[in-house]
């Protein structure tokens, strides 16, 4: 493996875990119908199954980025994941709670455009 190659995987592995931990917290999180999470939802707006829903597909989600294969299902998972970020972002502007509230779920999504692309140079590299 050339230096290039080592030092993409080393930036991929950091944006990928540095991403999915926090969601699988977040889906856990969820899934426990957690006070802090019950309130967030309810003040965006979203009814309380959606956490149910959420949870699954985050805890899905994250195991697709990790899983060394299925790269198909990784897309999905990327992609899935950049609509779930997009929403939060829209859905905390949308509910008047600012860009500094926003800007937190604009980060993870530029995590996970690093991991993205990290991986699709890593993907097609011979």
């Amino acid at each position: 493996m050339s230096r290039p190659q080592r030092a993409a995987r080393i930036v991929h592995w950091i944006a990928t875990l540095a991403f999915a931990l926090p969601i699988v917290w977040s889906a856990i999180q969820y899934l426990t119908e957690a006070p802090k999470m019950v309130a967030t939802m309810t003040h965006l707006g979203y009814p309380l199954y959606f956490l149910k829903i959420l949870g699954v597909a985050k805890l899905l989600g994250a195991a697709a980025l990790i899983y060394p294969r299925a790269p198909r299902l990784k897309e999905w998972a990327y992609a899935g994941f950049t609509f779930d970020v997009i929403g939060a972002v829209v859905s905390h502007l949308s509910a008047g709670d600012g860009l500094a509230v926003a800007m937190v779920p604009f980060g993870f999504l530029v995590l996970l455009a690093i991991s993205y692309g990290t991986w699709r140079k890593l993907d097609q590299a011979p």
